[in-house]
């Protein structure tokens, strides 16, 4: 046999085992997904969760239809925001039917985006090197606690003197509360790691950036994800009110327009669908941490097993 054949067998070899294993690792990541989910499913967690919805539901629909309470006589009842928020066609113009619905859940979405990845590039190398250096920390952290609890609304007027448009003002006090979240526990994280594996860095013959790449960085991991998950949820309240206040389509434009319209109805629908965005971007960045976190979690199992 030629060299040039058994050349091209040996590839074709090595790419078919390549392949075969690569579909073991589909198969297998797709086995223990199953094995999660029955798991799930055994356990009392959805069920406890259907129940807490059903109570939040049934509250909501006897205090305001059946009960008539005085602090819920103005409010939408339950069967009238779903039946507006299902219907082809709505009585205040906004349901799942509409493509204006979806108009503002993806704008909102965007700046939500924008803002929260603009946040975590400059939140967590700061927020790493606040917990590492302390000249750095001296330096900054006092400025950074006098203007963190600033809340976003206060920072609205110079928002608006300081950017163009209406886009950029919204991104900017979206992305201040954001930004907050995800340095504090940052350092927070970097601050926790135990000084004696720095010093066992050092003694290895470790450089100083060695030290922050392979032990500051992984030590503040957990902490970081934290930040990220707290991040993503005061981005949203942060998108509210930056929409309240500038901005033509998005969650926060559709509450606050249809509270001036009396659209009561489209309030509760612009919340829910608030709520449900935020728990998915929130799963995803939790789904993320666990991913890039899998040695933590075999770490913590084989302490448990000791």
């Amino acid at each position: 046999m030629e060299p040039s054949v058994r050349t091209a067998e040996m590839m074709s070899s090595t790419a078919a085992d390549a392949s075969a294993a690569q579909l073991t690792r589909q198969a297998s990541h797709a086995a223990l997904s199953m094995y999660r989910l029955s798991q799930w499913l055994r356990s009392p967690r959805p069920y406890l969760m259907l129940i807490g919805y059903a109570l939040f539901l049934g509250f909501w629909h006897f205090s305001v239809e059946v009960w008539k309470l005085p602090r819920f006589a103005e409010m939408p009842g339950l069967f009238t925001v779903v039946t507006e928020w299902f219907s082809p066609d709505p009585v205040y113009g906004l349901s799942i039917y509409t493509p204006e619905y979806y108009q503002h859940i993806w704008v909102s979405v965007r700046r939500v985006t924008i803002a929260f990845s603009l946040a975590t590039a400059a939140g967590i190398p700061l927020g790493l090197f606040l917990g590492w250096s302390q000249p750095v920390k001296e330096y900054v952290f006092p400025v950074f606690e006098l203007l963190r609890p600033i809340p976003p609304l206060a920072w609205v007027p110079l928002a608006i003197i300081m950017f163009d448009g209406s886009e950029t003002p919204v991104i900017f006090l979206t992305f201040l509360a954001s930004f907050y979240a995800t340095t504090l526990n940052t350092m927070l994280g970097a601050e926790s790691i135990d000084v004696s594996y720095i010093r066992a860095a050092y003694c290895l013959g470790a450089k100083r950036w060695q030290v922050f790449w392979h032990v500051i960085v992984p030590g503040a991991m957990p902490f970081i994800f934290t930040g990220l998950q707290i991040s993503v949820g005061v981005a949203w309240f942060s998108l509210v009110a930056g929409e309240m206040v500038s901005g033509q389509y998005g969650l926060g434009y559709v509450i606050n327009t249809s509270y001036t319209m009396v659209r009561y109805p489209t309030i509760v629908i612009g919340m829910f669908t608030l709520g449900i965005v935020g728990y998915v971007t929130s799963a995803a960045v939790r789904m993320l941490g666990d991913y890039m976190m899998q040695w933590r979690a075999r770490e913590l199992a084989l302490g448990a097993d000791r």
